[in-house]
């Protein structure tokens, strides 16, 4: 059933009392809250952020992960620290340690190549397709239907794609309800210009990530390269720097206590309309067990590597991104165990019920759809353990760059448009980019460690619940033994040749049969379970063609029963570009206490111990020893660092820039407090902020800390 005109469940929405900050908008269902926005301190037109070719959204992009924007006419863009983390680590060296020391390009022609596969992607239309997507599905079931929808958004993306320069995909809305197609232009040359010393980007480290107050400059800057003609290129020192539609001014002023902010970017997953039944196993079941196994994960990498070391070096942004989830795990167990959220969840579920009973064609047309998603669900998480066990052990670089060559080749034998997502022609740039990035993300003794712990955990599932070909592949049919397992790794890495990157990018050329033949140890590997993987994977997609349909139904009862209680209606975040807004304000974590909103350079310098991850650098702290704040206290006695606001968001929207009510830039969102994570799955007003770096803080260490004059020069900064 299709969702009826959201402008209307909006306006009922905003009608009603219990309406609050909470939601991640699609820009065209903006302009009906304009009265809202305007009250809260909106000073521009809401029409213009609903039209993606017009400022401010034009200048707001994504990096295909992160959010980021552009701040100059000569393609310049901020975004988070964390956020071109990977490419500043791939740019270090022991030698030339740039991820610690920092990087500044003094002109364009210094710009590091940012890591391989590294976009920009500026959304152009975001147009309505959901009829041509489901079309000829109405009747069909299971894989039939998995199959046919995915036929049909192939052949969307395929024909948008005809222009080379853009980069289209279609993105599902309120669990299948609707379907979208987003046009983006794929500028391909993005080059790293600025990245702040460790000390400044990752000031406070893993253990003040999601916590407050929290002193971290989580900025740098990158820039987009296109051909001489203007359309994006690959890198070629011929190019030359993006000219934006437009681009943001950058605020010397700021914000103050209570004042509007908006937040636009690409938030990636919520999953506030999952049943109680998935609430129930992902906080009692995966994430216990995620966590558990992340940081054994992160402790292996550690364990055989030594800090400062190149291979450190080349796990540091894997390292960062397993913390980053194991602490979030973390929270949200935390979180869920001492909230409501599971019981206010079945009670939800038993109003909807009630309400769907309560009349005969709600009944005809909803009376079943709860109880047959729970159903599905409970399919889907039968062999939760075997998946994960096996996912980890096909985590190993070795292993998951084999399969993902010999599955290139199986589906290189297909017609283009019948090849599985991620290996159509379309992918291969992408493809290629990722066997290159291993070249300064692998290391032999890491990888094989990793792998031999995860093989002895699946080897202790019991033997029901194992693939009998990953065993006889591992010989694992008798048992794990460690030291027998470990020669027996020792030889598959000695005779593998996949750590090279040219005979990595030379065997994603062969063909299936050449690849067939081909000796490597991994490659067989990959060979001997493709059979039994893919027979899994049509698996899974026949019950996912199922849950395609479900899950449609119950949202339709949902929307309906919402609307009915006058509560708002926003479809979940899916990566997709959204707008969300609020006003900046502290937070009571618990009884007692009461943070405020603005941390401060003095806060920073207290807590500095000149010990990782306190050791802020040497002239920063003389420039506050020396109150050297220039003009970027904007009012206050200091230049603040980080604030806080109240705005819905979650990851995805790291790098996104925050807004005030005249679409100046005047921080970057990077981060939420530790009691807003479980914001995925429940909004709770009292506790929902989010962490934002302040403009007035980034323009301060671009000044006086890093003298980044060059950049402050060809940006348009609001004093």
């Amino acid at each position: 059933m299709r969702l009826k005109p959201l402008i209307a469940t909006l306006a009922i929405a905003a009608s009603g009392s219990s309406f609050a900050d909470e939601g991640m908008w699609q820009p065209h269902q903006l302009p009906a809250l304009e009265s809202i926005l305007k009250a809260k301190g909106l000073e521009i037109d809401a029409k213009s952020i609903s039209k993606l070719t017009e400022f401010p959204m034009n200048a707001v992009i994504s990096l295909g992960g992160c959010t980021a924007s552009f701040v100059s006419p000569k393609g310049l863009v901020v975004t988070n620290h964390h956020c071109a983390y990977g490419s500043i680590q791939y740019n270090s060296t022991p030698e030339n340690n740039i991820l610690e020391n920092g990087f500044l390009a003094k002109t364009p022609a210094e710009d590091l190549p940012a890591a391989p596969g590294s976009r920009v992607y500026v959304t152009e239309t975001v147009t309505d397709v959901t009829d041509k997507v489901i079309k000829g599905t109405e009747k069909l079931s299971a894989k039939a239907r998995y199959d046919a929808l995915e036929k049909n958004e192939k052949a969307l993306v395929a024909q948008c794609e005809a222009d080379k320069n853009y980069r289209c995909n279609v993105y599902s809305f309120h669990g299948g309800l609707e379907f979208y197609l987003i046009k983006s232009l794929e500028i391909k040359d993005v080059r790293l210009a600025y990245a702040p010393a460790m000390g400044v980007g990752k000031y406070g480290g893993d253990i003040d990530n999601w916590m407050w107050p929290r002193h971290t400059g989580d900025f740098s800057f990158y820039r987009a390269y296109v051909g001489k003609d203007g359309k994006p290129a690959e890198f070629s020192e011929d190019n030359v720097p993006y000219v934006p539609e437009s681009y943001l001014s950058v605020s010397a002023k700021g914000v103050q206590e209570g004042d509007f902010v908006m937040v636009t970017g690409y938030p990636g997953r919520t999953n506030r309309y999952r049943i109680a039944a998935e609430v129930d196993y992902v906080f009692n079941t995966s994430y216990p067990k995620s966590r558990e196994h992340n940081s054994k994960y992160v402790s292996l990498i550690e364990e055989n590597s030594e800090d400062g070391s190149k291979a450190r070096i080349a796990y540091e942004s894997t390292i960062a991104g397993y913390n980053n989830y194991i602490k979030n795990y973390g929270s949200m167990i935390e979180s869920f165990n001492k909230g409501t959220m599971y019981e206010r969840k079945k009670q939800f579920e038993q109003d909807l019920t009630t309400w769907i009973n309560s009349d005969r064609k709600r009944k005809q047309q909803y009376g079943s759809v709860l109880n047959d998603l729970s159903t599905l669900v409970a399919q889907s998480q039968q062999h939760n353990e075997r998946d994960r066990m096996l996912g980890y052990v096909h985590r190993s670089q070795m292993i998951s760059t084999a399969r993902n060559l010999y599955r290139l080749a199986y589906e290189k034998q297909k017609p283009n448009e019948e090849r599985e997502s991620g290996y159509q022609e379309r992918d291969l740039p992408r493809f290629e980019a990722g066997l290159k990035r291993m070249t300064r993300r692998y290391d032999t003794n890491v990888d094989k460690a990793i792998l031999l712990h995860f093989l002895e955990l699946y080897a202790a599932l019991p033997k029901q619940e194992r693939f009998a070909e990953v065993d006889k592949a591992f010989k694992l049919e008798n048992g794990f033994d460690k030291a027998k397992h470990s020669a027996l790794l020792d030889k598959m890495y000695a005779n593998s040749t996949l750590n090279d990157e040219e005979v990595r990018v030379a065997l994603s050329q062969q063909s299936f049969a050449e690849l067939e033949q081909n000796q490597d140890p991994f490659i067989q590997y990959a060979k001997v379970i493709f059979a039994v993987m893919k027979a899994e994977e049509d698996k899974n997609k026949a019950l996912a063609g199922k849950l395609q349909a479900a899950r449609p139904q119950l949202m339709s009862a949902i929307i309906a029963f919402n609307e009915a209680q006058n509560k708002p209606v926003y479809a979940d975040a899916n990566s997709t570009l959204r707008v969300t807004y609020g006003t900046v304000g502290g937070y009571s974590p618990q009884d007692g206490l009461v943070a405020t909103p603005f941390t401060t350079l003095e806060g920073l310098l207290a807590k500095n111990t000149n010990v990782d991850p306190f050791n802020a650098p040497e002239n920063l702290q003389k420039q506050i020893k020396a109150k050297l704040y220039g003009d970027y206290t904007g009012g206050m006695n200091t230049v603040p660092v980080n604030f806080l606001s109240n705005v819905d968001t979650t990851g995805g929207n790291s790098g996104s820039p925050t807004l005030n009510g005249k679409a100046e830039l005047v921080g970057l969102l990077f981060d939420g407090v530790y009691e807003s994570i479980i914001g995925d799955w429940d909004y709770n007003p009292a506790l929902n902020r989010s962490i934002h770096v302040d403009s007035r803080y980034m323009l301060w260490v671009m000044d006086k800390v890093d003298n980044a004059q060059n950049l402050l020069d060809e940006m348009k900064i609001v004093k």
